[in-house]
């Protein structure tokens, strides 16, 4: 694959920039979630800005426990909303999509709050044993 004329970075940097290991971009890559969008001559991944906002709304997903096919689906359903030449009915599905997955994610977010608030009063409990 060659190179896109925009701006790339290695692996490295996309891993320093979104604070993720390189074994997890990998990772990505392999079961088919993240695809850098070149290949260097010498076969080095070359990533460009807009794979960077793609890792960073696969790592946004990740706390919340969105399985790796949910995932997929998200990042194919954005792809798509990005792309031109998608018609108006296929947005307009792809809309409703993207808009279940918010709603799953508020919930996932309520309960993730509700986790803090019992680790919260938790340490408050064993805080005040201490004395």
């Amino acid at each position: 694959m060659s190179t896109n004329p925009e701006a790339v970075m290695h692996i490295g940097e996309v891993a320093a920039r979104t604070e993720l290991s390189l074994r997890s971009l990998r990772h990505w890559e392999e079961v088919g979630l993240l695809q850098p969008s070149g290949r260097s001559d010498g076969g080095f991944r070359l990533y460009t800005e807009a794979d960077v906002e793609k890792v960073l709304v696969i790592r946004r997903m990740k706390p919340l426990g969105f399985s790796l096919d949910q995932m997929k689906a998200v990042m194919r359903d954005i792809e798509a909303l990005d792309d031109p030449a998608t018609g108006v009915g296929e947005r307009d599905a792809v809309r409703q999509r993207l808009d279940e997955i918010r709603q799953d994610a508020t919930e996932r977010r309520r309960a993730l709050v509700r986790q803090l608030e019992m680790a919260d009063e938790f340490i408050d409990l064993i805080t005040t044993r201490r004395g």
